[in-house]
Order: structure tokens, then C-alpha cells, then sequence
């Protein structure tokens, strides 16, 4: 009787072994099922958000010269100081042209367009921490379809005006070449009887260290910055 008792206690725990092992694997199922449950739902989101944010143009009735992409954008935006953002941010005036424009493209494509972005210097934007508008509707893959143009800031005086800000070496070529200007100017004699070219770069080094000094205090004190660190910025100071 022994032996048989022993017999079904171990089929018993046998049994008990597998059903928790059979348990584990069901809770193993549901963990994998509810994570592709999220993962989908999650691909989903994105499409929708994908969706939302491009326009469903008709390729074929796009006017090619009109296709920018960012890259495209990007380099306009630091060769004139200027900026790209939503339209939501857009404080000037925007003419009854543009809107019309708007309509036409809608009603040729038959879709919404949304999610508007603009090109236009810093003082048209409304920007957080309280002239050449382009705008532009995205068509995805980091393209752009140009709507509509007005102002004149786009003229190659500005390009020329702005080139100092592009980035640090054109600041640095622009100080040094204001700096040797202005030390001609200045008249030797009064430093120095003697014309010599060692009193020459003493002055020049001087002037040099004083409108640098000038263009770092104005700005640090004003927050600028160069024109490929802001033009997609929004802040204020930049």
C-alpha cells in the first residue's frame, strides 16, 4: 500500500508541476500579445500623426520648382537670416494672395492643407519668451511645397548684410577687416613720430581687441546667435 500511495502523490505532483508550467506559458502568451497590442497601436498613433502632419497632394499637379526640400530651406535660411517656423507663430500680415492660393491648391488637390510653415526674419514671428515671407506646406519626407511668396527680403543686400552672422570665421574676417580700416584712419602721429609698420600692428592689434570686445559684450548682453543655430529656432533670444 505504501508503494501505491507514493506512486499517486508523485503522479499528483507531476501533475501540479505541469499545470503551473502550462500557467506560466499562458502568462508568458498574454505578456507577448499585449505588448504587440501596444506596439500596434503605437504604429497606428504614428501613421495617424504621420498623416495629420503631411498633405495628400496630388504628385502629378505639383509644379516641381515649387518642391523644396529642408536641406533647400535650410541653407536659405542662414545665407539671409531668417527663419522657419509654424505659421502659428506668424505675426504679420498675410495677403489676401496667399489665402487665395490656399484655396486654389486645396480645391485642385481636393484635400485640407495644414500644418503651414513660413519662411520670414525674426521680427515677423510672434516668438516664445516674449522682408520675405515664404510659405510653405509639408508633403512629407522633409519636403515642402511653396505656396506663396511676398516682400522683398529675399534681395542679395540682405544676403551681403547678413553674411558677418552666418558663423564665427565670416565674424572673425569682418572684425579683423573693420579693424585694419579703421587703424588707417587713425592718423600715427599721433602716437609716434616715427613711421614704422611694429607701431603699425600695435595699433591695428589694439583696435582690433576693442571691437571685438564691442561685438562680444553686444551679443552676449542681446542673446544673438548665428544664423545656423536660428533659424528653426523659436525663442526670442537667439
Amino acid at each position: 500500500m505504501m508503494l501505491k500511495t507514493t506512486n499517486i502523490e508523485e503522479k499528483l505532483q507531476s501533475y501540479r508541476n505541469k499545470t503551473s508550467n502550462e500557467e506560466n506559458i499562458l502568462l508568458q502568451v498574454h505578456s507577448i500579445l499585449q505588448k504587440d497590442a501596444t506596439h500596434i497601436a503605437q504604429i497606428k498613433s504614428n501613421l495617424a500623426a504621420t498623416t495629420k502632419k503631411n498633405n495628400a497632394f496630388k504628385i502629378d499637379l505639383l509644379d516641381a520648382n515649387k518642391i523644396y526640400h529642408i536641406s533647400q530651406i535650410k541653407k536659405i535660411c542662414i545665407d539671409y537670416r531668417l527663419r522657419f517656423l509654424s505659421s502659428k507663430y506668424f505675426k504679420g500680415q498675410i495677403p489676401q494672395e496667399a489665402i487665395s492660393a490656399i484655396k486654389e491648391l486645396e480645391k485642385l488637390h481636393q484635400t485640407t492643407i495644414n500644418g503651414h510653415q513660413i519662411i520670414a526674419p525674426s521680427k515677423l514671428f510672434k516668438l516664445e519668451n516674449a522682408d520675405d515671407p515664404l510659405l510653405f506646406a509639408p508633403i512629407g519626407n522633409d519636403y515642402y511645397y511653396l505656396i506663396y511668396k511676398w516682400g522683398n527680403d529675399l534681395h542679395p543686400l540682405r544676403k551681403l548684410a547678413v553674411m558677418p552672422f552666418k558663423n564665427l570665421f565670416n565674424l572673425i574676417i569682418l572684425i579683423l577687416g573693420l579693424s585694419f580700416v579703421v587703424a588707417k584712419l587713425i592718423p600715427m602721429e599721433l602716437f609716434t613720430r616715427e613711421k614704422s609698420s611694429a607701431y603699425f600692428l600695435v595699433l591695428y592689434f589694439f583696435i582690433f581687441k576693442m571691437i571685438a570686445s564691442i561685438t562680444l559684450f553686444y551679443g552676449v548682453a542681446l542673446g544673438k546667435n548665428f544664423n545656423n543655430v536660428i533659424w528653426k529656432n523659436k525663442y526670442f533670444n537667439a
